[in-house]
C-alpha cells in the first residue's frame, strides 16, 4: 500500500508534482492494500479470457468462406455448445486451481520485490522487461512440455489438454490441474529473476494469455501484428503440435520457434510443410 493517502500528501513528501500517469496511480491504489493488487491477477485473467478470444467463436459459428481460407484444418469445427463447455470448464480451473494459487502466492511476491510504489515504469523498462520475460518463459517452458511428452507425462497429465486436436483459443488454459501448476513456474520465473513494477507483472500475465489464445486459435489470420514479431511461432506454427497429437515430438515452443530449432525438434513440422507445398504444387499444375 502506499504510504500517502492523498494527492497533496504525496506532492508535499516528494517535493514535486505528480506526472498524469502517477497521480492516476495514487487514485487507484492508495487506499488498497498490495495482497488486494496482486490478486487483480485473477480478475485480469478471467476477464480478457472471456474477452479475447470471442472473435474466434464469432468467427467459428459464421461459416464464413472469406475466413474459412484461413482456417488451419478446415474440415473441424466446433459448435457453440462445444466451446461453450469448453469455457465453464477452463472456468473451473481458474477459479478452483489458479484462484487459490494467487492467494498462497502473494508472500513469495512481496519477498522477490514487485513493487507497487509511484516509481512507475518507463514504456523501455516494460518493453525490455516483458522480453526477458517472454524469452525466459519460453525457454523454460520448452523443457517442460518436452517432458509432457514423455509416455508418463503425456498419459498422467498432458493427454488432457491435447483432447483438442484441432485447438480453438478458448481451449489455450484447459489442461489438467497438474500442468496448469506445473507450466505456470516459467511464466512467474521472469519476474522473479526480474522483478518490476506490479503494472509489468499485470501485463505479462495479460500478455502471455492472449498470446496462447491466438496460438490455440486454429486460425492463421495474415493481417495479424504477431507476423512482425521475430521468431515468433503463432497459430499455424502451433496446431500442427496438435495436429500430431501424443506422438508429435515437435513444435514444443510455447512463444518462438528458435528453441525447436536449435534442439531438432521442428524437423517434422517442417517435413509436413514441405509435403502440402508439393501437393498444392501438384494441384496447381
Amino acid at each position: 500500500m502506499l504510504p500517502y493517502k492523498s494527492l497533496q500528501e504525496a506532492e508535499a513528501t516528494l517535493g514535486r508534482e505528480l506526472t498524469v500517469a502517477q497521480k492516476l496511480w495514487l487514485n487507484y491504489s492508495a487506499n488498497k492494500p498490495d495482497y488486494i493488487l496482486h490478486y487483480h491477477n485473477i480478475m485480469f485473467l478471467i476477464i480478457f479470457y472471456s474477452i479475447i478470444p470471442l472473435p474466434y467463436v464469432f468467427i467459428e459459428l459464421s461459416c464464413s468462406k472469406k475466413m474459412d481460407r484461413y482456417k488451419i484444418q478446415s474440415k473441424i469445427k466446433k459448435s457453440f455448445w462445444d466451446m461453450f463447455n469448453c469455457y465453464t470448464d477452463v472456468m473451473q480451473i481458474f477459479l478452483l486451481v489458479v484462484g487459490p494459487l494467487q492467494l498462497f502466492s502473494y508472500p513469495t511476491i512481496k519477498w522477490i520485490g514487485i513493487r507497487t510504489d509511484l516509481a512507475l515504469p518507463t514504456v523501455w523498462e516494460m518493453f525490455w522487461q516483458l522480453l526477458v520475460y517472454a524469452l525466459i518463459e519460453d525457454y523454460f517452458n520448452y523443457w517442460i512440455h518436452r517432458w509432457l511428452h514423455s509416455k508418463w507425462g503425456y498419459q498422467k497429465i498432458h493427454h488432457v489438454h491435447h483432447e483438442y486436436a484441432a485447438p480453438i483459443g478458448l481451449a489455450a488454459p484447459y489442461a489438467h490441474w497438474a500442468e496448469i501448476l506445473i507450466l505456470g513456474i516459467p511464466s512467474f520465473l521472469g519476474p522473479a529473476l526480474v522483478p518490476g513494477h506490479i503494472i509489468t507483472y499485470w501485463l505479462w500475465f495479460i500478455l502471455r494469455q492472449m498470446e496462447a489464445i491466438e496460438t490455440h486459435s486454429g486460425y492463421e489470420i495474415p493481417w495479424s501484428p504477431t507476423k512482425y514479431i521475430p521468431f515468433y511461432g503463432g497459430a499455424e506454427y502451433h496446431d500442427y503440435h496438435h495436429y500430431a497429437g501424443g506422438q508429435s515430438q515437435s513444435n514444443f515452443a510455447s512463444i518462438f520457434t528458435y528453441c525447436d530449432y536449435i534442439y531438432g525438434t521442428d524437423k517434422g513440422y517442417r517435413c509436413h510443410k514441405s509435403i502440402l507445398k508439393k501437393a498444392n504444387s501438384s494441384k496447381g499444375e
